[in-house]
């Protein structure tokens, strides 16, 4: 019988979720349409990608923990370098970190009926399969920074599939891009999203308080392409860092 009251409990609790997820987008989503239809009303545009994960973690009762080891400057650009473990992650940044910034994510989620309509308009998808969809997300994650925006890039490109959250290694793009155009990098782990929403096929989310920890920036000002290999290690050992403090059974 017990067993039976919590298998019923997740079921409502996951019905919920999914019911608050879609109710609040659709809610918003008149907003989304119309400030994607310029350049400069964009940022209203995250600013709903904001509320949506504010509403979305209060009604669910999702305790969100954002620690800061360096609060970022709204107004300054930055390369947000974030570790991926689930689907919760994009409203997690959204959630923690200030200001305007372009989102870099998979091209798969143009699939998703208008929430990738949404994305694709409002930030940057990328297919890594293809050199040309590579090489135009590149060219508008460095455009975006001449406009005076930042970035949040997720390095490992994909949730990687076992021992969540050990991260696979990262690929270059992000550190290029700072590298070229001098802007800081900062490392921000998301601690425990793997708990609440596995990547495991079934959407069933838990109830477990949510810690995402922006660290210490590094400065890229004088680095060439020669300290590219250094800076994407220097960025993955403090992330890693970071999720081994919580995380204890990482290797």
């Amino acid at each position: 019988m017990i067993i039976m009251l919590k298998k019923f409990r997740i079921k409502i609790f996951k019905f919920w979720v999914i019911f608050c997820f879609i109710t609040v987008f659709l809610l918003l989503f008149p907003f989304f349409f119309i400030f994607i239809q310029r350049e400069s009303w964009k940022k209203y545009g995250h600013f709903m990608n904001k509320v949506w994960a504010y509403t979305v973690f209060w009604s669910c009762g999702l305790k969100t923990d954002v620690r800061f080891k360096f609060k970022p400057n709204a107004k300054d650009v930055y390369v947000y370098c974030v570790n991926h473990s689930s689907y919760l992650d994009i409203p997690s940044i959204c959630y923690s970190l200030p200001g305007y910034y372009m989102l870099m994510g998979k091209a798969s989620l143009a699939k998703a009926p208008l929430f990738g309509y949404m994305f694709t308009n409002l930030y940057i998808a990328v297919d890594r399969s293809k050199a040309k969809s590579r090489a135009e997300a590149l060219q508008k994650s460095l455009d975006a920074i001449d406009r005076g925006h930042g970035l949040a890039i997720f390095p490992e490109g994909t949730i990687p599939r076992e021992n969540p959250p050990q991260m696979i290694p990262f690929k270059d793009g992000a550190f290029r891009i700072a590298i070229e155009k001098q802007v800081p990098i900062v490392p921000v782990a998301i601690i425990n999203n793997w708990q609440i929403l596995p990547d495991d096929g079934t959407f069933t989310p838990r109830l477990h308080p949510m810690i995402t920890v922006i660290c210490e920036p590094i400065i890229t000002k004088g680095m060439t392409m020669d300290d590219l290999k250094a800076l994407k290690q220097k960025t993955y050992d403090i992330i890693d860092h970071e999720l081994k403090q919580f995380n204890p059974h990482i290797a």
